[in-house]
Order: structure tokens, then C-alpha cells, then sequence
């Protein structure tokens, strides 16, 4: 499919007018990188002193560099170990900032009547605090094991299952399309990294923010430059005319 750049850092591949927010009933979005600023296991990672060896792992994942992602998180996990529950305070209210355009994106999608999923391989511990701040419906994420104010180094298994990856992303994609009694096609996908692909490739309307070459080339919207809120800016020019 040939891109298309209708505006300096906004790209466009296999889509057509007329393109209207209200054709859509929900919205996804990856955590990490897209709806905030920060990697949150790397920050962690950093009270440990361990912050280049566990970042250089998740940029290796983003980026579809390693096949099992969920023996990558194992292993960022397992590096956190005897981190303090004090210390990811910390990252959250001194370190993590929502990216430039998420509330306004989010606001705008809730009042045009779209429900609001967040999909994550990060954790509970912040997924929680992000849905509650900007009022997001639904939430799958991973629980890091905590034992006497301390990080463990692993995982909780939870009901659905033991990690959040690519494909985890994807059923509960699906699995909420099917609850809301939607098909995919109306839901759209938001994500930087190879793990997000999997439910970009199920969405009816796939968004990358500012993301990693793969996935920028698969996606159907690439944000390359400005805020999330510039998925807004494609919808005001696609809704009712060609693109010049």
C-alpha cells in the first residue's frame, strides 16, 4: 500500500475518505510509549541500577528483535528485584506524564460515544492509576508480585492468564468488540512497539505513535511528529472530503 503524507508527520496507508470518529465504538490503546512517556520497567529498573541492561531488552522487543516476548518480560522482571513498591511511587508521580494529545484524545473519543480499552505489557500498578485519571472502560495488563513492600521479581498469574504480549493484546481486543456486541472493524488500535501489531492488524483503523519502523510501515495511520490528539486533525480532513 503506498503512503501517503497528508500533513508534515502525519502518514496515511490504504485508507479513503470518508473517515468520522462516530464510525468507530472503540478504542485501544498500548500504555508504554504511547499513551504515556516512559517505558515504566525501564524507570523501575533504574532504582535497581539496572536501567541500560533492562532497556536495552525492551528496545530489542519493540522493535520485533526477540520472538518470546514473554521471556523477555520474565527477564526485565526478574532484575527488579527488591525494588520498593516507594520507588515505583515515585516513577509514577515524578517520572510518568501522559503524552502530548492522550486526554485530549481520550476526551474526545468518550464523548463521541467510543468506549476506552488499555492494553499493556507493563503493570497494574500503573495501568490502574492511568485508567482511573482519564476514565478508560477496560484495562489487561501484568501484576508484579510484591512481598512486604518489595518487589519479588515475578508475575502474578491472573484469571485470564500469565502475561499480557502481542496476542493477549489482540483477545482482549476482540474479547471486548464481542462484549460491546461490535465487530472489529469498529474498533481502532493505538501502538508504537511489534508487540501491538497483533491487534493493529485486527482493528478496522490501526494508529502508530511515533513508533518503531515495522510498525509504522504496517500501520494504516502513522504520527510521526505532534500529540496523539493529531488522530483527531486526520478525522477533521477525512470526514467529509478527498484528501488534496
Amino acid at each position: 500500500m503506498t503512503a501517503q503524507e497528508i500533513s508534515p508527520g502525519l502518514v496515511i496507508r490504504g485508507i479513503t475518505p470518508p473517515l468520522n470518529l462516530h464510525d468507530f465504538r472503540l478504542i485501544t490503546f498500548d500504555m508504554d510509549s504511547t499513551l504515556i512517556n516512559i517505558e515504566c520497567v525501564d524507570e523501575i529498573a533504574d532504582a535497581a541500577g539496572r536501567k541500560a541492561e533492562v532497556a536495552a531488552i525492551t528496545e530489542a522487543a519493540m522493535r520485533g528483535e526477540i520472538a518470546d516476548y514473554k521471556e523477555s518480560l520474565r527477564q526485565r522482571v526478574a532484575l527488579l528485584r527488591g525494588v520498593s513498591v516507594a520507588s515505583m511511587e515515585a516513577v509514577y508521580a515524578t517520572r510518568l506524564q501522559l503524552n502530548p494529545g492522550a486526554a485530549e484524545l481520550v476526551a474526545a473519543c468518550k464523548q463521541a460515544g467510543l468506549k476506552v480499552l488499555l492494553v499493556s505489557g507493563g503493570f497494574t500498578f500503573f495501568t490502574d492509576r492511568i485508567r482511573d485519571r482519564l476514565g478508560i472502560d477496560f484495562t489487561r495488563s501484568n501484576m508484579l508480585e510484591v512481598q512486604d513492600g518489595l518487589l519479588t521479581g515475578r508475575m502474578v498469574d491472573q484469571p485470564w492468564g500469565d502475561i499480557c504480549d502481542g496476542d493477549e493484546k489482540r483477545k482482549m481486543l476482540l474479547e471486548t468488540c464481542a462484549k460491546l456486541g461490535i465487530q472489529p472493524r469498529q474498533a481502532i488500535a493505538v501502538g508504537d512497539g511489534a508487540n501491538d501489531l497483533p491487534m493493529m492488524g485486527s482493528a478496522g483503523l490501526s494508529v502508530a505513535y511515533h513508533a518503531k519502523p515495522t510498525v509504522r510501515e504496517q500501520a494504516m495511520v502513522a504520527i510521526n511528529s505532534g500529540g496523539l490528539d493529531r488522530l483527531l486533525e486526520l478525522m477533521d480532513k477525512m470526514s467529509t472530503r478527498a484528501v488534496p
